[in-house]
């Protein structure tokens, strides 16, 4: 490894330490005032059951910023591997897909109309299947997304489910697919999807649980890493290779997006390398 990659891996490894010793000082904050509530609450008053409410949320809190950091702790040793030679340069999402029981997870953040904004993945199978997702308009994010509700889709339920995206991903070798939406007080930015779960509800267990936390990574508190450490895709290549089409071919964006997406699926290319081709000047749709 060059000293720059040591000097990244080292800074990523102090940093996402640093995160996930405040997330544990969070949480026991939070399990300090659940515990004053609880004891509030076993007085006899009228606010008992206020006190009970409260404790729970703190509860509650305290549990995500413990989650939070044990997926900080996790890459913050990937980091340090890293930093020392050992291994290849760490994603944030693979400690996320180790905590939902898998080994392959995607993040995608949306917009209200479940339009795919950025997405974060563990491992080149994740990608994949997101970008099936992306091509194709259906898949379990979007639908987790778009319901505001979990679900859990294996066997040949998948191919009924979803006719296009069901026969692509099983064609990876995925046979069962769960998803989560990410909530926040006000509204759903997205889901977290894993590939090959566990079986029945423990996986929903572990991966509610993991989308609470990092709903507080990305987007709550004085340290949210939208970013993912860098490890965010938002897709900056086809949206450049869109405009080049759109420009080109005198088409709206959306039609050049759908022309990219066209030949992505119909080439068995992901749309990051149709992308590369059109700006490259390999390709031309026009």
């Amino acid at each position: 490894m060059s000293p720059q990659g040591h000097a990244e891996g080292f800074a990523l490894a102090v940093e996402a330490q640093r995160r996930a010793d405040l997330a544990i000082e969070r949480a026991e904050r939070a399990e300090a005032a659940a515990a004053r509530h609880a004891f509030l609450g076993s007085q006899p008053g009228p606010g008992q059951n206020l006190h009970a409410r409260v404790a729970a949320r703190h509860r509650r809190s305290a549990a995500c910023h413990r989650s939070s950091a044990l997926l900080q702790e996790a890459f913050a040793r990937r980091a340090a591997d890293w930093a020392n030679g050992e291994g290849s340069q760490p994603r944030f999402m693979t400690g996320v897909a180790e905590a939902c029981g898998t080994a392959s997870a995607a993040l995608t953040l949306m917009d209200s109309r479940q339009n795919q904004l950025a997405v974060a993945v563990s491992d080149e199978s994740a990608r994949a299947a997101q970008d099936l997702e992306y091509v194709l308009g259906e898949g379990p994010g979007r639908d987790a997304a778009s319901t505001h509700r979990q679900l859990h889709v294996s066997g040949p339920t998948l191919e009924r489910r979803w006719p296009g995206y069901g026969p692509a991903v099983f064609s990876l070798g995925i046979t069962s697919v769960a998803a989560v939406p990410l909530r926040t007080p006000d509204n759903c930015v997205g889901s977290l999807a894993v590939f090959d779960p566990r079986p029945g509800l423990a996986a929903f267990r572990g991966l509610a649980d993991v989308a609470e936390a990092l709903i507080r990574i990305l987007l709550l508190g004085p340290d949210a890493d939208p970013e993912l450490y860098g490890g965010t895709d938002h897709r900056d290549s086809v949206q450049q290779a869109t405009g080049m089409v759109a420009a080109h071919a005198g088409c709206s964006v959306a039609d050049a997006l759908a022309l990219i997406k066209a030949r992505a699926f119909t080439g068995d290319l992901t749309t990051e390398a149709v992308a590369r081709r059109i700006l490259h000047g390999e390709l031309n749709l026009g």
